[in-house]
């Protein structure tokens, strides 16, 4: 992806990440494990005792690279717990007892297995919101969850499927990663049916040869990139009807495996479909604005794909064409192609 697309790709993803109301509590995003400046403020009277609880953020308790083996007591009116970068293998199912009212459990990089996770100890956060177990050894989900969670992160675990009423009723769940894991179709769909605050959906790098079924027709955001996926079925994305980001790159895409309409998606702003198997350039819409299709084997450019007609008030919205690492030169594109992409200001053959 070019540099001049990541401007408009913060702005639109800050927009659904700014609908949140962090209350000022410092948070590190996936990656990010030192400390705050507020780590090295005294703590609280109130906090574990190998733990931080900053004086200015008195509901947040710091537990993160500690090399802890099992979670610490946790006091009551703590609302934020971080406990990443430990070597936590299980939860006992009295862990929350005093804090059901706990709104941020983030335990991303742990060694957490199914079998240790006792009785249904996250079924007793009633206010819980966000839940990050991230670089972990799950095999599947971990439910039941509070209806009140907006946010789930289960990335980079071994987890190959997800029980069909893991997500029932929650209705307020906005965002769901679960890239880097080993999910296959078969073991996910229908899953996330009733869901219908979903904006934003990563099943990158897992194990799909197909889209799943049963996705909310609301979401927005969703990524498929880095699977098998071979084919799409038709008439897949024509319940869609807000998706604005589609990722399908990295996977084992050809011109029979897309029909004909398939992905052309009125409401779609950027599309990527590079590192595939192919040979033509899929039809999309004029309102289409990012298309990624480097790294196929493209060697025809047919405008149709683009502008179903030209004329003073239709034209093509495309602003960034990526077509390098293809059979295409300068030599191929047809001249009528630049009164469809008029308001191109990026077209990558080289």
């Amino acid at each position: 992806m070019h540099l001049s697309c990541l401007p408009f790709l913060l702005i639109l993803i800050s927009g659904i990440f700014c609908q949140y109301d962090y209350e000022s509590v410092p948070y590190f995003t996936e990656g990010d494990y030192g400390y705050s400046h507020s780590m090295f403020e005294p703590s609280t009277a109130v906090c574990a005792p190998e733990c931080n609880c900053p004086v200015s953020y008195p509901s947040a308790m710091y537990c993160d690279k500690l090399k802890l083996k099992s979670l610490p007591i946790i006091p009551s009116g703590i609302k934020y717990l971080y406990l990443r970068n430990n070597m936590i293998d299980g939860i006992e199912e009295n862990a929350f007892d005093n804090v059901t009212d706990l709104e941020w459990l983030i335990l991303d990089h742990n060694h957490l297995e199914n079998s240790k996770i006792k009785g249904k100890p996250f079924s007793k956060l009633k206010s819980l919101k966000k839940l990050h177990i991230s670089y972990n050894n799950l095999t599947e989900d971990v439910g039941p969850l509070a209806s009140t969670l907006d946010e789930l992160q289960l990335t980079n675990n071994k987890i190959t499927k997800i029980s069909p009423s893991a997500l029932e009723g929650l209705v307020n769940l906005t965002i769901i990663h679960l890239q880097n894991n080993q999910l296959k179709e078969d073991s996910i769909s229908g899953v996330f049916k009733g869901l219908d605050s979903l904006l934003y959906l990563d099943l990158s790098h897992n194990q799909l040869t197909k889209p799943p079924l049963g996705l909310p027709a609301n979401i927005l955001m969703l990524y498929f990139d880095n699977n098998h996926i071979t084919n799409i079925p038709d008439h897949y994305f024509q319940p869609f009807k807000a998706l604005q980001f589609l990722r399908l790159s990295h996977n084992q895409l050809t011109d029979a495996g897309i029909p004909g309409n398939v992905l052309n998606i009125t409401s779609l702003i950027e599309l990527d479909l590079s590192y595939n198997q192919l040979k033509s350039i899929p039809t999309v819409s004029e309102n289409l604005e990012n298309y990624y299709l480097q790294v196929n084997q493209i060697n025809k450019f047919p405008v149709s794909s683009f502008c179903k007609v030209v004329g003073v008030l239709a034209y093509s919205k495309i602003k960034h064409l990526r077509l390098d690492g293809n059979n295409l030169t300068r030599a191929d594109l047809p001249q009528e192609m630049y009164n469809c992409l008029r308001m191109a200001g990026d077209i990558s053959l080289e």
